[in-house]
């Protein structure tokens, strides 16, 4: 095993174990631990897909991810509004990412039905959270929903993981934003909006990862390209 590939899987593991700390401090009410394990795990999973190899743009989708993880939690309505911002600049890199890949055909076998079907989500979802939502957050959440599933659907194209990380974060902002619309939330919710939001892009990330090292190809074929190659021609 090379020294990249040791590094990779340490801060692996090192992800893994702050996600589970997280996670029990969600579940024990541990509010100062919460606050400080949450922004470290995106920088330590941008720390691996770079070990990995992967393309920087990858890990750059991530520490946005950060931004948006740190100033959500400060209480502040104006930062919440940069912190939604911030999360919208790291699909902004994913959905670069993917076109790079080739997710996004244009009339190819994918773009037709589900791409309407994603679509009626983000419409159903936005008209039902609409009138709930406060005046000032209503364009800004439609926007960046709009970008979170335009995420999803192109992660569908670079194969199961990619496709399944995109499904978690529909998921997990979509309970995040009926919080914000004031609706009845299940036990510990803010728990299973981390638990899938973390697998969400740990998910996201590898997927991304694997299409890039030459592993998968839009639709799931393999690729004949030298991952030097891809390398070579990305951020």
């Amino acid at each position: 095993m090379t020294t990249a590939a040791r590094t990779a899987r340490v801060l692996l593991g090192a992800f893994a174990v702050l996600a589970v700390v997280h996670l029990g401090a969600l579940l024990a009410a541990a509010t100062t631990l919460a606050h400080l394990t949450k922004p470290a795990l995106m920088p330590v999973l941008a720390a691996y897909v770079l070990a990995a190899g992967a393309p920087r743009l990858l890990a750059a989708a991530l520490l946005f991810g950060c931004g948006g993880d740190t100033l959500l939690q400060t209480g502040d309505d104006a930062l919440f509004l940069v912190g939604m911002g911030s999360f919208a600049a790291g699909h902004v890199c994913y959905l670069v990412l993917f076109a790079r890949r080739g997710a996004f055909p244009g009339g190819r076998r994918l773009s037709g039905p589900l791409a309407a079907g994603y679509a009626a989500a983000w419409l159903g979802v936005v008209a039902l959270l609409w009138p709930d939502l406060a005046a000032d957050l209503r364009g800004p959440v439609a926007g960046y929903s709009l970008l979170l599933t335009a995420t999803a659907f192109g992660a569908l194209r670079l194969g199961p993981r990619a496709a399944l990380g995109g499904l978690l974060f529909l998921f997990s902002d979509t309970l995040l934003a009926t919080g914000l619309a004031h609706w009845q939330q299940p036990p510990a919710a803010q728990f299973w909006v981390m638990l899938t939001y973390t697998a969400a892009q740990y998910a996201l990330a590898d997927g991304v990862r694997r299409a890039y090292a030459g592993g998968e190809r839009p639709g799931g074929a393999a690729t004949t390209r030298a991952y030097g190659e891809v390398r070579s021609t990305t951020v």
